[in-house]
């Protein structure tokens, strides 16, 4: 079903092929996937009186598993009880790196990024304006990128080139273009600038030619976007998708709901069968003021789907459902199956597969903020950054990073009893530092500055 669904989606031969598959994916993702197919769910027959088989019909009952999956990895990994700290050795820097992170509101960027980014890839751009760091998330459906031969780790370039129609162009400003007409739009960034280039007809000929006043050159030495590659497989430009495994049968779920509920439908309005010699003339229309006429001795019935067929499919979906989550390594607990207050552990045992998935997202994308943060270090060298409406030191290039993350799940009431205790005796008995102490509870107890609380743990200590 899912090739003959892909297999209507138009696939423009003037992009790349990861272009028309990544589109795919983002249809199923944004639940436009069934879009492409001409007929209503319940147009069972033609204008011609033809029957209209089931894989050309849009379900009427759409269940979004990959986007629920998608979405509850995301919560793992980037929600606000979730979203790590940057720490180093240097006070200052993390205490800069922590005011840009906030005033730049870098947790919601991540948590589009995930969410974009599940298609296999996604880029993040940085951009210093009036002194002020902001991110963004650009989707890699019409990006390109190219690496460095003798550094394959960082980007040479990013373009960015894909079709735009006339009047879109008059809207955003530009001047002699047809608004009927199609236009390719290109822009290119490099270590130096990043350059536009003058829309140019899809067909007639003509090229990119960079358009001077609209160029900026932002001479920060290195290409301000951020490549993220999702989770592992892909290729060299695309890691795998998030939720490629489970649409086939989130497909199947869809269509076998759809005809549930048309079953139910029928159930409620039956038809009369009535048995004599007439035999049938005219059209059969389903319904009870409609009847089937047929031959024989009469006799009248009427057909309606029993409630047996619809317990069956509803035990097939949830089989389904089950199948593709645990593909997808999605979580698989059952609220109705939670007695009470559960532990932090226990928590974190029954949705240990959703956690497997946020885990490696945490590779993919904990990687790419290490590489922001060291972006806004180079960045603070070049410009002068503000935060605050302040301005603030440069950061060392050479700054170290690492990402501070919290645990899966918050701790409950007998979870701090027990670190409390452990943390109590292991820094009684000069096997940890208080320091230590407080860093490992720091995001329990909402503690945005370790070095601030140790100082004022003093304060009242000699009080």
């Amino acid at each position: 079903m899912f090739d003959t669904i892909t297999g209507l989606i138009p696939r423009d031969r003037d992009f790349a092929e990861r272009t028309w598959r990544l589109d795919v994916l983002s249809r199923v993702l944004e639940g436009r996937l069934y879009d492409v197919l001409p007929f209503a769910f319940q147009d069972e027959r033609g204008a011609g009186g033809e029957y209209i088989p089931l894989r050309m019909r849009r379900p009427s009952v759409r269940y979004p598993l990959p986007r629920i999956v998608v979405e509850d990895a995301v919560s793992l990994v980037f929600s606000e009880g979730h979203f790590p700290s940057f720490d180093c050795e240097d006070m200052a820097a993390r205490d800069a790196m922590r005011d840009v992170v906030a005033e730049s509101a870098l947790n919601q960027v991540m948590l589009e990024a995930v969410l974009r980014g599940s298609v296999g890839s996604v880029a993040i751009l940085l951009r210093v304006l009036r002194g002020r760091v902001f991110f963004s998330v650009v989707p890699s459906l019409f990006l390109t990128p190219v690496w460095d031969a003798e550094a394959p780790d960082e980007l040479e370039t990013v373009t960015e080139r894909y079709k735009v129609r006339g009047a879109e162009l008059l809207a955003r400003g530009y001047q002699d273009v047809e608004p009927s007409g199609e236009y390719w739009f290109m822009r290119r960034w490099d270590a130096e600038r990043e350059t536009w280039f003058h829309p140019w007809p899809v067909r007639g000929g003509g090229g990119p030619v960079e358009d001077s006043g609209r160029t900026v050159r932002h001479g920060l030495g290195f290409v301000p976007l951020v490549w993220i590659r999702n989770l592992p497989g892909g290729d060299a430009i695309d890691g795998a998708s998030t939720f490629r495994p489970a649409i086939e049968s989130m497909i199947e779920i869809d269509y076998q709901l759809s005809q549930a509920g048309r079953g139910l439908k029928y159930s409620s309005d039956p038809t009369l069968l009535i048995k004599e010699p007439a035999g049938i003339d005219g059209d059969i229309v389903r319904g009870g003021g409609n009847a089937l006429i047929v031959s024989e001795k009469g006799d009248a019935k009427l057909l309606e789907i029993g409630g047996t067929a619809a317990q069956a499919v509803i035990e097939y979906v949830r089989t389904l459902r089950e199948f593709a989550i645990e593909s997808l390594h999605g979580n698989r607990a059952s609220p109705e199956k939670l007695s009470g207050a559960q532990s932090g552990r226990a928590l974190e045992m029954m949705n240990q597969g959703l956690i497997w998935l946020a885990d490696n997202l945490r590779v993919s994308y904990g990687g790419a903020l290490l590489r922001l943060a060291g972006m806004v270090a180079r960045a603070s060298n070049v410009f002068p950054l503000r935060v605050g409406g302040v301005e603030i030191a440069p950061i060392p290039v050479g700054t170290k990073w690492t990402l501070k993350w919290p645990r899966w799940q918050m701790p409950g009431a007998e979870d701090r009893e027990r670190d409390a205790r452990t943390l109590t005796t292991l820094a009684a008995a000069g096997q940890i530092s208080r320091l230590t102490a407080v860093k490992s509870i720091a995001d329990v107890y909402d503690i945005p500055d370790v070095s601030a609380e140790m100082q004022r743990i003093s304060e009242e200590a000699t009080r």
